[in-house]
């Protein structure tokens, strides 16, 4: 029986529950959030047709395909829209969309209302919208096998994408080899734990006081490399979790904690691929291939591992993508999950981690255990990194100016208006001909790598000013720079807030007489005007304020000689066409031109 399998071996593919011919399996929840096999005893007959069905007992015989190491190719989708959309460049919206126009059925996972991942399969084409993408939890399959066996057998055409174990699991169900079956697969480190994903999933609600409504894993808009979630909210908030943010990815990319045990000793890595097709990011595609399939939108990996799968993608996919065969010995390097399985980390407590995982508040957690898994070693290799960075970026932009190296040195170590770290690579970066005046009270907040007067060329001397009035405040809040001819004056007591992965172009104005706001990877052209005041000018009119706040929301992007006026809230994604003079809110994700500004397109997504 199948409760002879080791716990720690078991990779919750469900299959045994689908196999058992009398309904004996049922699956309990551990308190990892992982699935796993219980039998009722009195039900159970002892056929042990669950063990026989085990992809893990039965991997030696499952483990085999038409080719020893598969015929592989670089492919981005030919619609960009697609490839936008996809998690890396489009491959399985190709497999999927040439499914459905056969009128076949195309089974991968989806997410539930809740936010949990099932398996699911339909021959509706507007299901696509729901499998594409990936999904980093493990995804309950129970029920799956039997359905997908059932469409097969009545003659349907099915293309299903799954995991690794998970295509064994099928292979080893349907017990032959289905001619109507196209299986794909994809390069898998680890599956997760639900109860990680939906403790994060509850730390977002209560932190920014409103309910998830849309989740893109490795969304495109910060670019692909970024690995970046993008998550809306009920109440309009739209954030943007890159790799060294996202907590759920910390817990399994850098701590280890959220994979499924089994994960840690996989048997499904290597050649012979079990699947058809295996499907996958290209990373370090940018050694090997040009320009034209490398601008950071996502390029697929795809490796044909049978003739079956060699000749649907020959004769069927191939039309749909840019695509260019690529060398075996090519894959390796940028894809270790292909043959490598991470070995479970011996610096953390996972029991412990799991316990406090229902008492503790998920980000202290997440963080208390990077802290405490990071040996001194490491930290003071981390130290070094930011001092040499430091030091580097001094040399670059101070080049034989005294007077500039006077600026980087005093203002990041000595001056009491600045609040700086160099060890934790939060310093200011002065380029030649920046120039900053701080009043009494004045403060500068630096939470990032930040550079101030960034030149395209050494021959421009346009002046970098910051003029920062009595108790005015600046706070970067992340890396961010200032192009060359910037002109930022803060009034007495107002406050500029600038969010970490943007930057400016040549020759932008900021008026700050109240509050400006730049949330995360805000962007701005040359010669933009950012404006909260307008000085103390009144009009005769009721209501009037002389300053109103601005927020800039984030991933906005202001294009060359946009005018962003007095209480203006650019939301998330907004994009300012050039020229336009802006006096009312722009909606997020959308294009605004001219003056005064009018919305000229709508949902409009674009990637800096």
């Amino acid at each position: 029986m199948i409760d002879k399998l080791d716990k720690k071996e078991c990779c919750g593919c469900n299959v045994c529950g689908d196999a058992c011919p009398k309904g004996a399996i049922t699956f309990f929840e551990d308190n990892e959030g992982f699935l796993y096999p219980s039998i009722n005893k009195e039900f159970c007959i002892k056929c042990n047709i669950c063990e026989k069905v085990c992809p893990v007992i039965n991997i030696d015989a499952l483990k085999q395909n038409d080719f020893e190491h598969p015929h592989c190719f670089a492919a981005i989708h030919k619609n960009l829209q697609v490839r936008f959309d996809s998690t890396s460049g489009g491959a399985f919206s190709a497999f999927a969309k040439k499914a459905y126009s056969e009128k076949a059925y195309v089974g991968g996972a989806i997410w539930n209302k809740d936010w949990s991942v099932s398996e699911y399969i339909s021959n509706n084409k507007d299901d696509i919208e729901k499998l594409r993408s990936s999904k980093y939890i493990q995804s309950n399959a129970i029920g799956f096998y039997a359905s997908v066996k059932k469409i097969l057998q009545d003659g349907e055409k099915v293309l299903l994408c799954g995991t690794p174990c998970q295509i064994a699991a099928l292979k080893s169900y349907l017990k032959k080899d289905y001619e109507n079956l196209i299986t794909l697969d994809f390069i898998c480190m680890y599956v997760n734990s639900p109860k990680v994903w939906h403790k994060y999933i509850e730390f977002l609600e209560e932190k920014y006081s409103s309910k998830v409504i849309y989740i893109k894993d490795k969304n495109k808009e910060i670019g692909w490399r970024t690995l970046t979630n993008k998550v809306v909210f009920e109440n309009g908030r739209v954030i943007y979790d890159s790799k060294d943010k996202n907590l759920f990815r910390l817990c399994y990319m850098d701590l280890g904690v959220a994979s499924r045990p089994s994960c840690h000793n996989c048997k499904f890595k290597g050649f012979p691929r079990i699947a058809d097709i295996s499907v996958a990011d290209f990373w370090g595609v940018e050694k090997y291939l040009n320009k034209d399939y490398d601008n950071d939108l996502g390029t697929s990996l795809i490796l044909i591992n049978s003739q079956k799968g060699d000749t649907y993608f020959d004769e069927k996919v191939k039309k749909s993508l840019c695509y260019q065969e690529i060398p075996f010995d090519t894959i390796l390097d940028g894809n270790p999950a292909l043959t490598i399985t991470y070995k479970s980390p011996t610096n953390i407590d996972r029991i412990q981690f799991y316990k406090d995982l229902d008492n503790v508040n998920f980000e202290k957690l997440v963080l208390r255990r990077l802290i405490e898994s990071t040996s001194l070693k490491v930290l003071f290799k981390r130290k070094l990194k930011n001092v040499l960075k430091f030091v580097y970026f001094t040399i670059k932009a101070s080049k034989f100016s005294i007077s500039t190296w006077y600026k980087n040195i005093y203002y990041n170590l000595f001056s009491r208006h600045v609040q700086s770290a160099i060890f934790s690579g939060h310093f200011l970066i002065f380029h030649k001909y920046t120039y900053i005046d701080i009043h009494r009270g004045a403060k500068i907040i630096v939470n990032g790598c930040v550079k101030l007067g960034n030149k395209v060329t050494e021959k421009d001397k346009s002046p970098t000013i910051f003029l920062i009035r009595k108790n005015g405040l600046i706070k970067f809040e992340g890396d961010y720079t200032f192009g060359a001819g910037a002109n930022v004056q803060v009034f007495e007591d107002a406050e500029f807030i600038v969010g970490g992965g943007g930057d400016t172009n040549m020759g932008v104005e900021i008026v700050c007489g109240k509050k400006i706001q730049f949330e995360d990877n805000v962007f701005l052209g040359r010669n933009v005007i950012v404006r909260d005041t307008n000085g103390e000018h009144y009009l005769s009119r009721q209501g009037y304020k002389t300053s109103r706040a601005v927020i800039l929301g984030n991933h906005a992007w202001l294009c060359d000689r946009c005018t962003i006026m007095p209480g203006v809230h650019v939301y998330p994604g907004g994009i300012v066409g050039a020229s336009a003079f802006v006096t009312a809110d722009v909606p997020a994700f959308s294009i605004v031109s001219g003056n005064p500004a009018q919305v000229v397109d709508e949902e409009v997504y674009w990637k800096s």
